[in-house]
């Protein structure tokens, strides 16, 4: 029986037949090819060669001589049969390509010998690179790896230095406008061979040649048939030895695969459409566009500098996947890339230079995209100077092109600190940073201060832009100050004020505030909104250094710093129509009222929030060392929840109250004093509390333990009631039961140990509620903590143990 092999694939154009099907190795027919048609390929679609090769007849005896470049096939080879087959190398030291590939049944193996008998290589089913002696021919021995079963196999060789065929690739292969050569590798041969010309040192784009499931490779070799590159991924290739160059591609398992092969040229490219440098703003026509389909598919573009200098280059895609961008100069090495170099890229000398797009695709998507490019030393298309003032309005940029970047000059002085804040409109992310007048970018190394100092006095300039862009958006806008934060102008001025007072900066606009201190210490200092919500600041000396956040601010000197709302957060932009008031105290409160720790029989403090920022304070009367909580109406809300700090007569930190659920303990020096704040979204009203030691002998009055125990009225100015139990007349485990019997509201319960230590509760809020508590050896003190409203209420206690009432 005989069988028919297809080989060898030949050039591709732009235009060339569609396809033809291709036969198996064990059909017989007859492939024509015609060229006398021709259509125009969509981009990335396979270009059908004008040549596909020659169909062989191999001898049906699965033996005898193998042709180079073509595949032999065998139906059966069975048990210890072995077959023999020879081939002829002309030339001396030659390199066979050769592979083995057999069917779905026993294990076939190869070996091949020279005249003398003695081995050469072993064949397998991969692609195997024989080292060969002198020329003349050798001897190719098939059979079973177990001399028993049966299978089929082909068998296909080929020489590295004299090839059956070997098709030349023209300089115009290796554009980036070239469709490349498309072909099919027929099952089971061994290698196709390509050959071209090109100076050492030319740096090429690789990609994979083919599709998947195709593995389609090989190796670019020198003219000493030395491996260069591989050909299987994306990569750079350097010709780093003379050619001529020598390219032999193989499936990896085998299989009939089609392919197209590109080597576009990165160094000297040509075929990429020429983007002039655009003008700040709007770019115009200076828009490169193109079109990327496929897996890892590359276009190009070419950009020419009559200088050194940094450009920016912007890039836009639509698609499902990323796209990248990589600039090379005339040599094919990278300047600078999407990654490394987003916002600007430096070019080192005059020239035109590649800018490489490529996708990041897996699949076979297509991709449009745009790319532009700006020089950093023009000034075309730039807005009119802006001052760096704070009281100056915020500046609205508009953008209306994705590929557009923004020019806002300014003038500054040598050592100005400077900086520059941005804010898109609507959700967005912008860039921005400065340069100065001859494009240079300042301050692109990270840095623990904001902003930059400016190293002369002159002409600078924020070049800025939004990221992302949205397919029907044609006007996006943002947001952008420019300010200088050394001896900043146009900031109001405050002075210390005090606490239980409206805050010494009064609900006004503008970023920033002068603080003007006599002298050095600790300031607390706090900015809220008109609803009370703070908003973070930084502190700045004269020079434009951070000196301190908020809150807690420790000023080395008497003087003037500078507040300012967000002060290193460059993507937040404060117009001057926002209110806001900013609290300037010394840390530790002075002059504050004194409230008493038996709260649950004296008068509650009674204290009001005047003003959005106003901090009061208390003095505390209780020692160093006792613990005590803040008593507070059950009902309370809003201004009238407080927040609380405690701190010692150093200001040292105590503790801060959410104290409605854990005893403070006072530790430090005394006297302690406690600062009270409104709490967010709640800028003013009234608010009443007390404050009870819950440590020490407990001072309240016993509570009976008898089926009447006691009845409590409670109100407005009595909202917390204590009693005591001695340690003799509670058990182990004890049953507490409380009931409201008149009025309104309701009530919850806390026992605490004499060392002050919360043992249950506090429970939730509840008109009449039973709960049982595993108390401590010692006395206990119990607290019902009620709705300032009028009511009575009934408490009871028992042994836990003891059957009840």
């Amino acid at each position: 029986m005989a069988s028919t092999v297809l080989i060898g694939p030949g050039a591709a154009t732009a235009s060339a037949s569609p396809l033809p099907a291709q036969p198996s190795v064990a059909q017989a027919t007859t492939v024509q090819t015609s060229t006398s048609q021709t259509t125009s390929r969509p981009s990335g679609a396979l270009v059908a060669p004008d040549r596909i090769g020659s169909l062989v007849t191999e001898s049906s005896n699965c033996g005898g001589k193998l042709t180079f470049g073509k595949v032999a096939a065998c139906a059966s080879i069975v048990d210890a049969r072995v077959d023999t087959w020879t081939f002829t190398s002309t030339v001396d030291s030659d390199t066979l390509l050769a592979r083995l590939d057999d069917g779905p049944g026993d294990s076939v193996t190869g070996r091949v010998v020279d005249r003398n008998g003695a081995a050469v290589c072993f064949l397998g089913p991969y692609l195997d690179e024989c080292r060969l002696g002198a020329a003349g021919t050798y001897t190719v021995t098939v059979s079973l790896y177990f001399p028993q079963g049966s299978n089929s196999y082909t068998l296909s060789v080929e020489s590295m230095r004299a090839p059956s065929e070997c098709a030349n690739l023209p300089e115009n292969f290796f554009s980036f406008a070239s469709d490349g050569r498309s072909g099919v590798l027929p099952a089971g041969l061994a290698a196709y061979c390509y050959k071209f010309e090109q100076p050492t040192g030319t740096v090429l784009h690789l990609a994979d040649p083919a599709a998947e499931p195709a593995d389609v490779q090989g190796y670019i070799r020198d003219a000493q048939y030395q491996p260069l590159c591989p050909v299987r991924y994306t990569t750079r290739c350097t010709l780093s030895q003379p050619g001529p160059y020598w390219l032999f591609l193989t499936e990896m398992y085998g299989n009939e695969a089609e392919y197209t092969l590109k080597m576009p040229r990165i160094s000297n490219a040509f075929g990429c459409p020429s983007v002039p440098l655009a003008p700040f703003g709007d770019p115009g026509r200076a828009v490169g566009t193109g079109n990327l389909v496929g897996t890892e598919d590359v276009d190009c573009h070419t950009l020419t500098t009559a200088a050194p200098g940094a450009v920016v280059v912007r890039l836009d895609w639509r698609g499902a996947w990323d796209v990248w961008w990589t600039l090379y100069d005339a040599a094919g090495e990278p300047i600078c890339d999407g990654y490394s170099s987003a916002r600007h890229c430096a070019l080192p000398a005059a020239g035109t230079y590649a800018v490489l797009v490529q996708s990041r695709s897996y699949e076979s998507t297509r991709t449009t995209y745009q790319v532009a490019t700006v020089a950093l030393d023009r000034n075309d298309g730039c807005a009119p100077a802006t001052s760096t003032n704070w009281d100056q309005p915020a500046l609205l940029v508009h953008q209306t092109s994705p590929v557009q970047a923004n020019c806002q000059p300014f003038q500054g002085e040598a050592g100005e600190r400077v900086i520059a804040y941005t804010a898109p409109v609507e959700y967005n992310d912008a860039a921005a940073w400065l340069v100065d007048a001859t494009g240079a970018v300042l301050c692109a190394e990270w840095s623990e201060q904001d902003g930059c100092v400016l190293p002369a006095t002159g002409t600078y300039r924020v070049i800025s832009y939004l990221r992302s862009w949205y397919a029907d958006s044609t006007d996006l806008t943002y947001r952008m100050q420019v300010r200088r934060l050394s001896n900043p102008a146009g900031c109001p001025t405050i002075t210390p004020g005090s606490y239980g007072a409206a805050p010494a900066g009064a609900l006004g606009g503008i970023r920033c505030r002068i603080l003007d201190v006599p002298a050095a210490g600790t300031y607390r200092i706090k900015a809220v909104g008109a609803d009370n919500y703070r908003k973070w600041a930084q502190v700045y000396d004269t020079a434009g250094l951070r000196v301190c956040g908020d809150i807690y601010c420790e000023l080395p000197a008497a003087g003037r710093y500078t507040l300012v709302l967000d002060g290193g957060t460059t993507s937040v932009v404060i117009d001057n129509d926002f209110q806001y008031a900013v609290a300037l105290l010394p840390w530790t409160p002075s002059s504050c009222p004194v409230v008493s720790d038996t709260g649950w029989q004296d008068a509650p403090h009674r204290g009001e929030f005047l003003a959005a920022g106003q901090l009061n304070c208390l003095e505390l009367a209780s020692p160093a060392g006792a613990r005590v909580i803040e008593l507070l109406p059950g009902d309370a809300t809003g201004a009238g929840v407080p927040s609380v700090v405690v701190v010692d007569a150093t200001g040292a930190f105590v503790c801060d109250w959410g104290w409605g659920s854990y005893p403070c303990e006072l530790t430090g020096t005394a006297p302690f004093r406690a600062v009270l704040d409104a709490r967010d979204g709640y800028p003013t009203g009234p608010y009443a509390l007390a404050f009870a030691r819950v440590d020490g002998p407990p001072a309240c009055p016993v509570l009976p333990r008898d089926a009447t125990g006691a009845t409590v009225t409670t109100g407005p100015d009595r909202f917390a009631v204590c009693f005591s139990i001695p340690a003799d007349q509670h058990a182990a485990r004890e049953t507490f039961t409380w009931r409201r019997t008149s009025g309104t509201g309701d009530a919850r319960m806390s026992v605490f140990s004499e060392e002050g230590y919360r043992y249950c509760g506090p429970t939730g809020y509840h008109v009449e509620r039973t709960i049982t508590c595993s108390l401590p050896a010692g006395p206990v003190t119990v607290l019902l903590e009620t709705d300032a409203v009028d009511a009575t209420y009934q408490l009871t206690h028992r042994d836990a143990s003891a059957p009840a009432p």
